[in-house]
């Protein structure tokens, strides 16, 4: 399961971006899971041009639908696995079952600038 970003309070810096086809509202230091973001090196810069909302404490500024020039920098941490899941398949009366699993994978990120 990837790791959910913890509910903001009025007055933080904060930005909602979308990647791999969901959004995360995230602070400058959070650590979130994503979906696999492509060939990084543990360490490199990750940039997410997909801003949806951005809120300074004072305004809020919505995109339509993403914020022109906004940019949300992170930093890559490594590749987490998730937790297993097990799926099972059976057949009542005609000797047929097929029990297979799924880990899924994820990318970890530490935002660093919003």
């Amino acid at each position: 399961m990837p790791t959910k970003a913890p509910k903001k309070e009025l007055g933080t810096d904060f930005a909602v971006i979308e990647t791999g086809g969901k959004q995360y509202a995230v602070s400058a230091g959070d650590i979130i899971d994503v979906e696999l973001l492509g060939d990084y090196a543990e360490g490199d810069k990750v940039t997410f041009d997909k801003v949806v909302m951005s809120d300074d404490g004072k305004a809020a500024t919505l995109g339509t639908p993403y914020i022109d020039g906004a940019t949300v920098t992170a930093t890559y941490l490594g590749l987490k696995k998730g937790k297993k899941i097990t799926i099972v398949r059976y057949k009542a009366k005609s000797n047929r079952d097929r029990k297979i699993g799924h880990r899924q994978k994820y990318s970890r990120v530490e935002i660093t600038k919003i």
